[in-house]
């Protein structure tokens, strides 16, 4: 009988794979959102904002937001995830064009 602790397993790949792998950006896919969203009615989860955005608009606001948050997840990471240009939280900076 699987523990309980097995269903909050964050996977990248197979059932349950809702999450990118670091070398596509990591974060959380569309499909992930959609159903993060379902389980958790009244969500305002979004995907990252990843293409071109006029200045001052929702989606460049939300970036500004995500980019000054990561920054402070980055500077409270130890040495190797901060200089591994791999490491998740920088994939995804990355991806989100901070």
């Amino acid at each position: 009988m699987p523990s309980k602790l097995s269903k909050n397993i964050r996977r990248t790949t197979g059932k349950g794979g809702n999450y990118r792998p670091t070398k596509s950006g990591a974060g959380m896919t569309a499909k992930g959102v959609a159903e993060y969203r379902r389980k958790n009615p009244g969500s305002k989860l979004k995907t990252a904002v990843t293409g071109k955005v006029k200045p001052g608009s929702k989606a460049a606001k939300r970036r500004k937001s995500y980019c000054a948050r990561s920054l402070g997840q980055l500077k409270r990471s130890s040495a190797a995830t901060r200089n591994n240009p791999n490491s998740r939280i920088r994939q995804a900076r990355r991806r989100w064009k901070c």
